[in-house]
């Protein structure tokens, strides 16, 4: 979405900012006061005890192993040079569709990805004599005036299919982006059944049964004339959490339907049953529970976007989106500490989705210089180490792979920001530059360094369950080192990550690891034996460790 960004990224932000540590970290300001040691470190005790919570946390949640690559339509590849919008918000080409999307279906695969979002491809046709903001707003796909057609302007059903199809092939699940709050101003088109939502077009009015009944029509008609596997729903505080409940368990059924029907069986494998959904609700914790989650005894929406712990990432080793030409402003990794306690008020089925940035973010290598940070390529591999430790789903943004940024961007730009397409809320939507796809662009050494580094991330993860859905224990954090352990009943990782640009050891007792004596970085293959009941681990400045425990 375009609009009601700033308030609510302010009130975030202002939230993150009020919370103080729900652990023993420090001061109320996350932590500051705290120096790191000079010398090695000694972590002898656990900080605090594991967390066995959430689905995510207990190895029991089918959806932790996702691993999200993010498109936006309009703004990734122009495979088909007949269509495209050709206006629209950010600095894009804006001529972005279908094709180009299966165009790069072997790199995304080969990122080491599972599954794809893209943004919406519904049909939003123009009204004649519409304003140059309507044709923009258009390109986004966020107001649609035909929600059972591809716009055309991307492709069509069969192009859709074959994208479906193909990226099955490649064992990518796909993700449609579900606008189910809100329409183009001009009005929708009728289902098949001939059913139209009720109320105004944004928000529209769930207090009529028809508007539920419609968005349960496009659930199911999607699900299954695609074999879909889930759906990203956009602004989802518009929708009542009674709705969202209704529609999840139409995706269910669609899922079932799926089961049974031959075609949604590729290459030996059964698709479109998967039912994923996650929500966007870019507020603080309390209302993403209240306008997704839902409660123990009343669960709505499995999943939700995890907007506090991204900002606690962007704070440590960036800069965050409200912070403009005032330095280096970047938290201590005691925010990181904060932010793991950010669950606590969830819901046992709750199973949060951790991104980096997104179409309506600032990108990452931008905050990186809105902070005024040296270390640009570290920082990204930080940060991605730190989302392959995350329990639960992930999700990673085009671009992000290559530490893409806007050239010149890097504090707000408030004078005629939309028209030149460098508004905070829209700036990230830059266009795709994909290897072997995009004419003119092969990765210099630093952007293929970082890709080949987030594919072994992801090849880990993939092979490491602890990371995905392991028990989070606390076992050591001051300004600059964290020190997290996921475990299951079968593996433990120890995760260990520098926020700091000087280099520092760590003695980890071996207590701590079910009293082994050995550790496997799962990334360089180096093995840690201990000394006594000592092992010592050196972790560089900016960067992070995964250590098997052997």
């Amino acid at each position: 979405m375009t609009f009601m960004r700033a308030s609510l990224a302010t009130s975030l932000a202002l939230l993150l900012a009020a919370c103080g540590s729900s652990g023993d970290s420090g001061s109320g300001d996350g932590g500051s006061d705290l120096a790191p040691p000079t010398n090695a470190t000694q972590i002898t005790t656990a900080k605090e005890a594991a967390q066995s919570r959430l689905p995510c946390e207990t190895a029991a949640g089918e959806f932790c192993d996702l691993r999200i690559y993010q498109v936006m339509t309009e703004s990734f590849i122009n495979g088909d040079g007949n269509i495209g919008h050709g206006e629209g918000y950010g600095t894009s080409h804006h001529m972005g569709d279908i094709q180009g999307i299966i165009d790069s279906l072997d790199y995304i695969a080969g990122l080491g990805v599972n599954a794809l979002w893209l943004t919406p491809v519904f049909e939003s046709a123009p009204v004649g004599g519409q304003s140059i903001w309507d044709d923009r707003l258009d390109a986004t796909g966020y107001f649609a005036s035909d929600f059972f057609k591809i716009d055309p302007n991307f492709g069509d059903l069969d192009k859709a299919k074959e994208l479906v199809t193909k990226a099955h092939e490649k064992g990518l699940y796909v993700f449609f982006d579900g606008v189910f709050g809100h329409h183009k101003e001009s009005g929708v088109q009728p289902s098949p059944n001939g059913l139209t939502p009720a109320g105004g077009h944004n928000p529209v009015d769930y207090t009529d049964p028809d508007t539920l009944a419609f968005f349960q029509e496009v659930t199911e008609y999607w699900t299954t004339e695609l074999c879909l596997d889930g759906w990203r729903l956009d602004q989802a505080y518009q929708v009542p959490l009674s709705a969202w409940s209704e529609i999840q368990q139409t995706l269910n059924e669609a899922g079932t339907t799926n089961a049974a029907n031959s075609a949604c069986n590729v290459n030996g494998t059964q698709w479109g049953t998967l039912g994923y959904m996650v929500a966007e609700i870019w507020k603080g914790n309390s209302d993403i529970v209240n306008e997704a989650y839902g409660s123990n005894a009343s669960p709505g929406l499995p999943s939700a976007f995890d907007f506090g712990r991204r900002y606690a990432l962007v704070q440590t080793l960036a800069a965050e989106e409200e912070v403009a030409n005032s330095g280096n402003s970047n938290k201590p990794a005691t925010k990181l500490l904060e932010s793991w306690h950010s669950h606590d008020t969830f819901p046992d089925h709750a199973q949060p989705n951790l991104m980096l940035g997104n179409h309506d973010l600032v990108r990452f290598g931008d905050l990186i210089q809105r902070g005024g940070l040296d270390n640009y390529w570290e920082r990204h591999k930080a940060a991605f180490s730190y989302m392959a430790a995350y329990s639960g789903p992930i999700t990673l943004y085009y671009g992000e792979e290559i530490g893409d940024e806007i050239p010149d961007y890097s504090h707000k730009t408030t004078n005629n920001c939309a028209e030149r397409g460098l508004c905070d809320d829209h700036v990230a939507r830059s266009s795709a530059k994909i290897a072997g796809v995009t004419d003119g662009f092969t990765p210099n050494a630093e952007q293929q360094d970082l890709m080949d580094y987030l594919s072994s991330l992801m090849e880990v993860r993939k092979n490491n369950p602890a990371l995905y859905e392991g028990s989070v224990q606390n076992l050591y954090v001051d300004s600059s080192l964290l020190v997290i352990s996921k475990e299951t009943d079968s593996q433990q990782v120890v995760y260990f990550l520098n926020t700091s640009t000087s280099d520092r050891t760590a003695n980890l007792s071996t207590t701590l690891i079910n009293d082994n004596s050995q550790l496997k970085d799962l990334i360089s293959g180096d093995v840690i034996t201990a000394d006594g009941n000592l092992l010592e681990v050196a972790i560089s400045g900016l960067s992070g460790r995964l250590l098997l425990v052997e």
